[in-house]
């Protein structure tokens, strides 16, 4: 099943709307992606940082939600500072390590942890359906929501099919190789796997026709309202605003 060990909470930033926090991530990190001053940067990974302090998320599952991108960074660090031209900084042999490069790596760097931590406070503190009943409000297409939230439900039902062929076949003693064999019976799971999908998807279908489905669904959740959602409005605009101003005025580093 697909894990959401930060959706349950009851920091400050799990009792604000879902709808606002999906408007704030989109706003701040299309802002950060945008931003190319170390400064600010510098500036938004802090505000990041908060923002996970106010979520009270646990910080072990915070950081292994990094491995993913350390290990594109990572990359990055050892590709392109000594790719890129440039002032020279040190030179080992062959290889230059050139100060662009190296301001470009730093850039892109503090880009990606903070988006990554605000996604994480302001997005991953809410469960699927709730992101998508905040995508619904916020006027999206109806069948990318419905996309969403039916396969975030049934996702976990092919798994569970998944797992019935996978024990059938083990059951008939298949030891998978590298042989025309084993490519085969993979390619006949995969097609029992798709036929059993569509068989499920027709039954799910009549079943919800049948319990009067018009083509919406609805929340029984109540976005939250009060004080919080208009104090989150003010500090979440007054944080763009100033990371703005200091992206106009700082001069950009990487030239």
């Amino acid at each position: 099943m697909i894990q959401e060990p930060f959706a349950s909470g009851d920091s400050a930033i799990h009792q604000l709307s879902p709808t606002l926090r999906v408007v704030a991530a989109a706003a701040y990190s299309f802002l950060v992606a945008l931003a190319h001053g170390l400064p600010t940067l510098a500036v938004a990974l802090v505000f990041s940082l908060l923002m996970v302090l106010f979520a009270r998320l646990p910080l072990g599952k915070v950081l292994q939600r990094f491995t993913v991108v350390l290990g594109f960074l990572l990359l990055i660090w050892a590709i392109l500072p000594w790719t890129y031209k440039g002032e020279i900084l040190y030179q080992f042999g062959p290889l230059a390590l050139s100060r662009p490069g190296v301001l470009l790596c730093l850039e892109i760097s503090l880009k990606s942890i903070a988006i990554l931590l605000a996604m994480i406070a302001l997005v991953s503190t809410m469960t699927t359906a709730r992101l998508g009943h905040a995508l619904n409000r916020l006027h999206l297409p109806d069948k990318l929501v419905y996309l969403i939230l039916i396969t975030y439900r049934y996702i976990f039902v092919i798994e569970q099919e998944y797992q019935r062929l996978m024990r059938a076949v083990r059951i008939r003693n298949f030891s998978p190789g590298t042989n025309l064999h084993t490519y085969r019976t993979y390619a006949w799971l995969l097609g029992m796997l798709f036929v059993r999908s569509a068989e499920r998807a027709k039954r799910v279908h009549q079943a919800m026709v049948c319990r009067g489905f018009s083509g919406k669904f609805y929340s029984l959740l109540e976005s939250p309202r009060g004080y919080r959602n208009w104090v989150f409005v003010i500090l979440m605009s007054l944080s763009l605003l100033s990371l703005a101003i200091l992206e106009i005025s700082a001069p950009t580093m990487l030239l």
